[in-house]
């Protein structure tokens, strides 16, 4: 398997901060893939795991722990048309709040554990950011990023 050249960024946002989460992180990390794509999840399934790519998943919590109403058609996807995953690699950075301590970044920790039930592997650890803590969630974010890519990119990872 070839090393992959570009990062896919998908996002689930509802209030917009995940897309610039993921907008900080291919500023971040332009330097390090040929190309790094930035995509909403409206309107994608599985499909959009086809490719030879590597994944981040850029997902804010909604509501009672939910993913957000853009990523949800994706979302289910996974469960209504399940397919062996086993070449994707990804990683997710999830979006959330503390003091809502019963969901806080679920909507992250729900595509993660979806991805792992078909065969997907992610690679670090999911990266949490908390909006009550006070720290910006776009320097955070670009800054896990790029050391997950950095991580994923050496040659021990992808042997």
């Amino acid at each position: 398997m070839h090393p992959p050249s570009k990062l896919l960024i998908l996002v689930g946002t509802v209030t917009g901060t995940a897309e610039q989460v993921a907008k900080a992180c291919e500023l971040a990390c332009s330097d390090l893939v040929e190309r790094i794509e930035v995509r909403r999840m409206d309107e994608l399934d599985i499909r959009v795991f086809e490719g030879n790519a590597l994944y981040v998943i850029c997902t804010a919590t909604h509501g009672s722990g939910d993913v957000p109403d853009n990523a949800r058609s994706l979302y289910e996807s996974l469960a209504s048309e399940p397919r062996y995953l086993g070449h994707v690699r990804y990683g997710v950075i999830a979006l959330g709040d503390s003091s809502y301590s019963q969901t806080f970044c679920h909507g992250g920790a729900r595509f993660d554990e979806r991805m792992a039930d078909l065969g997907a592997v992610r690679i670090g650890e999911v990266f949490q950011h908390d909006a009550s803590a006070g720290t910006e969630a776009e320097v955070e974010g670009a800054a896990w990023c790029r050391q997950w890519l950095l991580q994923v990119l050496q040659p021990s990872a992808t042997a």
